[in-house]
């Protein structure tokens, strides 16, 4: 069964270019570590709330959009496989947006049972 990680993370507009630098690099790693797919999203419609929101979630700041992204992996065996690999070799870079605001976690799909 797959298995999905998603993110949320505030990335400043003057970064752009370097965020993307950072995950076109980012997705041939994953892919490299078993990964299926890897998507990543820039925010051009994203509401801010009062209670909760995107922008609420990862404190976005004056200058700064809200991207997000998902990882595809083959099972949650194979995520947590990959994960360790990645995490036990160097550090990719710098990362182009405050990663102390980024908000991540893994998700098991919940299948449809009716039509």
């Amino acid at each position: 069964m797959p298995y999905f990680d998603f993110f949320l993370a505030p990335v400043a507009d003057a970064r752009r270019a370097d965020y993307e630098t950072f995950v076109a690099t980012m997705q041939d790693q994953f892919i490299g570590y078993g990964a299926t797919e890897v998507v990543d999203c820039w925010g051009d419609d994203v509401p801010e709330g009062k209670l909760t929101s995107l922008p609420l979630a990862v404190k976005l700041a004056e200058g700064e959009t809200v991207a997000a992204g998902y990882v595809v992996w083959p099972s949650k065996a194979a995520r947590d496989a990959g994960w360790a690999k990645m995490m036990s070799e160097e550090n990719p870079g710098d990362m182009p947006f405050d990663g102390k605001r980024m908000i991540f976690g893994g998700f098991s799909e919940i299948k449809r049972t009716s039509a």
